[in-house]
């Protein structure tokens, strides 16, 4: 299992690695700052503007996917 994950993410550009490790990464720490003991209106900050990030990353990532496989589609070549 560990081999075909490591395939899967080698085959990956790098700016699609850079995006999946910036959208765990905040992701990670959203979840994190929800459980941690702080008081109720830091934690919503700190939660909501690191689910910003994660989001606004993830939306990035769908709109270079769409772009790239509209170019891909206009030039005549499919992969």
């Amino acid at each position: 299992m560990n081999s075909t994950l490591t395939t899967t993410l080698q085959r990956l550009d790098l700016e699609t690695r850079i995006q999946y490790g910036l959208m765990f990464l905040f992701g990670s720490l959203c979840l994190l700052a929800a459980i941690a003991p702080l008081e109720l209106l830091v934690k919503a900050v700190i939660v909501s503007t690191l689910f910003g990030f994660t989001a606004g990353i993830w939306v990035s990532h769908l709109v270079q996917i769409v772009q790239q496989a509209a170019e891909r589609q206009q030039s005549g070549t499919t992969q």
